[in-house]
């Protein structure tokens, strides 16, 4: 009998501005991965819903303010992360309040599709560029 794994949902944000960039952030120094470019976003809690866990995360990541109501979903994968697997749903968001600014000391950077194919990303993100280009 096969084990199932540990399944880890994470919810992940293409914010998009009125250029057609999205933003992207750097993993910091001491976390997996480190150094390389991501979508933003988090684990969802079992008391949260994707889009609530986005909001939540993306206010204490870049210290903005996103609405579950401006969240399309945009795509999905499932990865496996050692003996566990990761499932990451994407959604895009055109519209937030505030000026997206690393809260937790990442660096972040606004780049258009071409550019975001070439930067160096964690290998369940980069399956989500295809899924997003149906979007832009």
């Amino acid at each position: 009998m096969t084990k199932i794994p540990t399944i880890i949902p994470v919810a992940a944000l293409a914010l998009l501005d009125p250029q057609g960039r999205i933003l992207v952030q750097q993993r910091p120094e001491g976390k997996s991965m480190a150094g390389l470019w991501e979508f933003p976003g988090g684990k969802i809690e079992p008391q949260e819903t994707p889009q609530s866990a986005l909001v939540r995360e993306i206010a204490e990541e870049l210290d903005i303010v996103i609405s579950s109501h401006d969240l399309t979903p945009a795509g999905f994968v499932s990865e496996p992360l050692g003996t566990r697997q990761l499932l990451l749903l994407l959604f895009l968001c055109r519209h937030w309040e505030g000026t997206p600014a690393g809260k937790e000391n990442q660096q972040i950077q606004w780049v258009d599709m071409a550019a975001l194919g070439e930067l160096p990303m964690p290998p369940a993100d980069r399956p989500l560029l295809e899924q997003l280009k149906l979007y832009l």
